[in-house]
């Protein structure tokens, strides 16, 4: 990612893609990881979009989509589920930051998806804190099932697409800042086999094109 003073929604959105892109084939840049980076954004960070990811080991954001320092604000949880500490973060994002996009990212054989669908299902159920990641994750499982989905990647979309809303409901901040037009959020789904990041949700972008097509 080269430096520019301000992106807007669709230009941050291209550079992630053209990242993953680059991690996809092999091709990875590796941008701004060196001690001249480490340097220049010592005083003041200013990074182009908001990650909001799965806690996933295997689901490190500045790999995926081939950035360095500097270039995201990430905030993850298990399941990426979302409360008021991940909001706050990332109105942060927004407001003092001024970045002008929001990422969900997901990703197949999510532990936490898996788990509250085996809770629905009369499984054993979570104990301590991760009982909380469960529940708030249901509501996605169960909507999923409402619609007649039962394959694993069509439930993963689903908890994603309902993120994605969530967070337009419960933040005024992101969703003003989406309808004036001065940020937008997608969500995207993360295939860990062969690494590529798939568009399952868009409010604010003009129309763009599947990466998975």
């Amino acid at each position: 990612m080269t430096d520019v003073p301000s992106l807007t929604a669709r230009q941050a959105f291209d550079a992630l893609l053209e990242g993953n892109h680059r991690f996809v084939t092999g091709d990875p840049h590796h941008p701004n990881q060196d001690a001249a980076r480490r340097a220049k954004i010592a005083p003041a960070q200013h990074p182009f979009a908001v990650l909001f990811g799965c806690s996933d080991s295997r689901l490190a954001a500045e790999i995926i989509f081939d950035q360095g320092l500097g270039d995201l604000f990430v905030v993850r949880t298990a399941g990426h589920v979302a409360g008021s500490e991940v909001l706050g973060s990332i109105e942060y994002g927004l407001n003092v930051l001024d970045c002008p996009l929001v990422v969900v990212l997901g990703h197949d054989a999510c532990g936490a998806v898996a788990a509250a669908r085996s809770a629905l299902d009369g499984g054993v159920g979570a104990t301590g804190y991760v009982r909380d990641v469960i529940e708030r994750v249901t509501p996605s499982v169960l909507a999923a099932r409402a619609a007649g989905l039962s394959e694993e990647d069509d439930i993963i979309a689903e908890h994603i697409r309902h993120t994605v809303d969530l967070l337009l409901e419960r933040s005024r901040v992101l969703a003003d800042q989406v309808a004036a037009g001065r940020a937008a959020i997608v969500g995207l789904s993360y295939r860990l086999a062969d690494g590529s990041a798939r568009l399952v949700a868009s409010h604010g972008l003009d129309e763009v094109l599947d990466p998975a097509s």
